[in-house]
């Protein structure tokens, strides 16, 4: 919850996309504008989703809404969620069976193997796994990169084996300082980037 519709906008018209796959997640009220103001190539995300399709749930915003926004990826079970939202694991998972009922793509972000399953018995295609230490969110702290190695591996096989296409990427205090030593890692598939990929001078940096 950094950026309102006018910042959010004017990084968006920044992003190039060039061979890399970005995907841009704004905050619910900035999705229309930087909709229309993303290059060719940049695909758009939400931040959370509603584990509802319809009902008597003030203020949240359904699987079915973000389809209506052009929305093709949504971050589920984000660690800031679940420590200060309370969300569980069951919460999680009935969220990400609304996301794949409509077909997007979720960004499923996990600290620890424990977490995976919520996957067992889901029928899903396409998933991202996002890596994120809760101690590295935001501390400018990170595992090792054998560490990020070695975790990523565990997820590959642990969450492989009945998904057709999985990508897992990296999440906690990614900056241009380490970006391009976690990306040199092949056990790596991308990144989850937070604070870093709010201003846009940083931005800029890390898209290089």
């Amino acid at each position: 919850m950094y950026l309102g519709v006018k910042d959010s906008v004017r990084l968006a018209k920044n992003i190039v996309a060039g061979k890399n796959q970005v995907i841009v997640c704004p905050s619910f009220v900035a999705i229309p504008e930087v909709k229309k103001a993303l290059g060719k190539g940049v695909k758009l995300g939400a931040q959370n989703v509603s584990w509802q399709e319809s009902g008597a749930l003030t203020g949240e915003v359904s699987a079915g809404m973000l389809v209506e926004l052009g929305c093709r990826y949504v971050i589920v079970g984000h660690s800031e969620r679940r420590r200060f939202l309370a969300e569980s694991d069951f919460v999680v998972r009935e969220k990400l069976k609304a996301v794949l009922a409509k077909k997007i793509i979720p960004i499923l972000c996990v600290s620890d193997l424990s977490e995976l399953k919520i996957l067992n018995q889901l029928v899903i295609n396409d998933l991202i796994v996002a890596y994120e230490p809760v101690w590295a969110i935001g501390t400018g702290k990170t595992p090792t990169m054998e560490e990020i190695a070695d975790m990523h591996k565990k997820i590959r096989a642990r969450a492989g084996k009945s998904i057709k296409k999985l990508l897992v990427i990296y999440g906690g205090s990614v900056e241009e300082k380490n970006l391009k030593n976690i990306l040199a890692l092949p056990e790596v598939d991308g990144v989850l980037i937070g604070g870093a990929s709010t201003t846009l001078s940083s931005l800029k940096k890390i898209l290089q």
